[in-house]
């Protein structure tokens, strides 16, 4: 489709580059938001639309729609289809007969990416797996290992804002890729641009041999696998407990229906206004459950209403979970991550125990993100299972399954702060539906006895040692004051690996610095760190004496700087109070110090 409209930018490599665009793309809304542009003279936009790329990384991609090269678009998709296409077909044996299984969410163009996607590979002779609705992301990687496919692609941008869409890609062993998969995809696309004229038409998809919509099968088989986890069905039917559950405008509502028939539990009560899936996300003002009470007054209104004292809640694409309960004042507790990592954790840890009382812990993992709760540590202290720390990720907590599943050993349970969990293997990632049912699960037993989720927690940190957390994040969208940050970490007396040596002028000494950006770490020999090294992301780590940890780091996805903290008691410091006003304070003078956001102008996260 060639542009009716001279361009003449004054920058002839941008308008060579506008002109290949519209030359290949076929979608007339686009072109028209193109010409605009143009004949505005808006050449600061058309250059950052045009003259950069969205690049692949681990995360696939993920932006927001609209024309241009550095957008999520027809054009940009079917170049990215074919890249990874092609990378397929060299690097994975018999990948016509393995395939590919794509899904995609209910945002604005998801499916039509998802079309663009499957008509590419079955135009390659690539069996596609293509579902016929909506789903939930788990499903990708779980259909990858069930038909033993090459690779799985969602069409999603998780709990992103509703002009965002992604393109996730799962790697045959039913993980999200990593290096080096993800820079070898970026340059085969960037050797497969001219679009073929065959990569349009998605209805060709449907009428091919090669197209099969796996929905009714995963259906029936994730549910059944699902369905062995379950431990007490008879006290799930006869609890007295009220779920409210919201799938926050997203895909999950039918799933977490047969997730709660599978274990055996009486319906839920949905939040209506929130059930189905909707691209304009009306009633939020961000899609995220990892908001806390702001994304959850619905589900606490409904929750209120109907009598119900737990609320559990998706993000749109169903991969994490969010769950709260009704304290006796009345107050909702919404809990954190990192607790519902040490309440799924222990549970996970029972539900094995009981289902398998004849075997000892030894080959036993769970495994959790280096931002994340020691929690489960101490757990495996006492307990005697094995726990395992990874970067940053599911992608990384996913392949290390995967490797210790070859060598014998069992992985029940992987979580990271940022409300995602894997109960079991049977998902690689993670998975919002499984930990929904499971949190039932356990709130159903609890009850039994009298208690809440509240109190298995406090439980918990009775046995296991107090592990208080503050996690938060402050909205920088300059790139180069993320970097000056960082470096002025690096070079605190103008050196290079000179970090800080406490806060407070020196009321609170740092004892441990983890560069994972350089691989600076004082605490290893050689002061090299372990953990993998990423140049492309920033992220340092602080270990104070009073064992205070901090992780700042960046998002992949999104434009802030992260910071991440946990204060460790041991068994029988009972004095919460006293350790969460040490957090106080240290966390805000991390933040002064260390961040300094009145000079960077960082934007608070309640702005």
């Amino acid at each position: 489709m060639a542009t009716k409209i001279s361009i003449n930018t004054g920058n002839i490599d941008l308008d060579n580059k506008i002109n290949e665009w519209l030359t290949w793309n076929k979608d007339p809304n686009a072109e028209h938001q193109v010409e605009k542009l143009v004949r505005d003279n808006n050449t600061k936009v058309l250059f950052n639309l045009f003259m950069k790329r969205l690049e692949f990384g681990t995360a696939g991609l993920r932006g927001c729609m609209g024309p241009g090269y550095s957008q999520m678009n027809d054009l940009v998709i079917v170049q990215t289809g074919q890249g990874l296409s092609n990378y397929l077909i060299d690097v994975v044996l018999n990948v016509t007969v393995k395939g590919v299984i794509i899904g995609y969410d209910g945002r604005h163009c998801s499916k039509r990416f998802a079309e663009l996607t499957a008509t590419i590979f079955a135009e390659k002779y690539i069996k596609v797996y293509l579902f016929s609705k909506v789903v939930p992301t788990p499903f990708i990687p779980y259909g990858v290992l069930k038909y033993k496919c090459a690779a799985g692609i969602m069409i999603t941008a998780s709990h992103n804002p509703k002009n965002d869409n992604g393109y996730k890609v799962y790697w045959e062993n039913g993980t999200q890729i990593i290096s080096p998969h993800d820079k070898k995809i970026q340059k085969y696309i960037l050797e497969n641009l001219k679009p073929n004229e065959f990569s349009w038409d998605v209805t060709k998809v449907y009428e091919s041999p090669l197209y099969k919509d796996p929905w009714n099968d995963i259906m029936e088989s994730y549910f059944h696998d699902l369905r062995q986890k379950v431990l007490y069905p008879e006290v799930n039917r006869n609890t007295i407990l009220k779920f409210t559950y919201t799938p926050m405008h997203g895909v999950g509502y039918a799933y977490m229906s047969a997730a709660f028939i599978a274990a055996n539990l009486k319906p839920f009560i949905v939040v209506e206004e929130q059930k189905l899936p909707d691209p304009e996300f009306p009633t939020v003002k961000f899609p995220n459950p990892e908001e806390g009470k702001s994304a959850l007054d619905l589900s606490i209104k409904v929750a209120n209403e109907n009598s119900s004292s737990i609320i559990i809640a998706n993000d749109p694409d169903a991969d994490r979970l969010a769950c709260g309960i009704k304290m006796k004042n009345e107050e909702w507790y919404i809990f954190s991550g990192n607790e519902l990592g040490a309440l799924l954790g222990w549970w996970m840890m029972h539900t094995h125990q009981v289902q398998h009382p004849d075997t000892d812990f030894s080959n036993v993992y769970m495994l959790a993100s280096t931002v994340s709760s020691k929690i489960l540590a101490s757990m495996a202290k006492q307990e005697g299972f094995n726990f395992e720390e990874t970067l940053t990720g599911f992608k990384w907590m996913g392949n290390r399954t995967v490797e210790l599943k070859k060598a014998g050993k069992e992985v029940i349970f992987a979580y990271e702060e940022a409300i995602g969990f894997m109960c079991g293997s049977n998902v690689l990632d993670k998975d919002g539906i499984s930990a929904g049912m499971h949190i039932a699960e356990l709130s159903a037993y609890l009850e039994t006895m009298g208690f809440t989720l509240y109190d298995k927690l406090n439980e918990i940190y009775t046995q296991y040692g107090y592990h208080i957390s503050k996690n938060s994040y402050w909205i920088c969208h300059e790139a180069d004051i993320i970097k000056r940050i960082f470096e002025r970490l690096r070079n605190y007396n103008g050196e290079p690996n000179t970090y800080p040596a406490n806060i407070l002028d020196g009321k609170y000494p740092i004892i441990g610095v983890r560069d994972l950006t350089t691989g600076y770490d004082n605490t290893k020999p050689e002061n090299k760190a372990v953990l993998p090294v990423s140049k492309s992301n920033q992220m340092i780590t602080f270990t104070f004496k009073n064992g205070l940890v901090i992780t700042l780091r960046t998002s992949g996805t999104e434009p802030k700087i992260k910071y991440y903290t946990e204060l460790c008691a041991s068994p029988g410091e009972q004095n919460i109070t006293i350790l969460k006003n040490i957090l106080d304070e240290m966390v805000s003078a991390i933040v002064t110090e260390f961040l300094q956001p009145e000079v960077n102008g960082l934007i608070s996260r309640t702005s």
